[in-house]
């Protein structure tokens, strides 16, 4: 069954040829900036999974993680669409929950980068919760991982 989503204008739409691979919340510095203050709500996605349509914007930056990650949003509205990671390789697409047709797909199944939330941050005590990211390569050689 294919997903599928778009912009807040409705420009930008993107369809997603497989099954969700996960879903998490981060609160690192940057998903609070693009979340206006919250975290971002993201499901994973392998990445040659997602095609999008219409005119896109991209900017690149080293996020907090060490990884070279790709940030997708609509020129027109600024609606966040996903981001990428560009460097390591092979990790899956996050697009941003509230984007998809059906947000209802999967809820968040992990918090991620929870040191960084400020402290009037809820978090569900049922969702396993991890100081950083879990796929970054500095996470690696502290130990923590998914």
């Amino acid at each position: 069954m294919a997903h599928i989503g778009q912009c807040l204008c409705g420009q930008l739409t993107f369809k997603v040829d497989s099954e969700p691979v996960g879903a998490r919340a981060c609160w690192c510095r940057d998903c609070q900036r693009i979340a206006s203050g919250s975290a971002t709500v993201n499901v994973l996605f392998p990445e040659e999974s997602v095609s999008y349509s219409g005119e896109i914007a991209k900017f690149e930056m080293v996020a907090d993680s060490g990884n070279k990650v790709e940030r997708g949003f609509c020129p027109k509205c600024g609606a966040q669409m996903y981001s990428r990671t560009v460097t390591p390789s092979g990790m899956p697409m996050r697009v941003r929950a509230g984007t998809l047709d059906d947000p209802e797909l999967i809820a968040p199944q992990e918090l991620i980068w929870v040191d960084s939330a400020p402290s009037w941050a809820t978090f569900d005590p049922a969702l396993p919760q991890h100081e950083r990211g879990p796929d970054s390569p500095l996470v690696a050689q502290w130990g923590e991982g998914v």
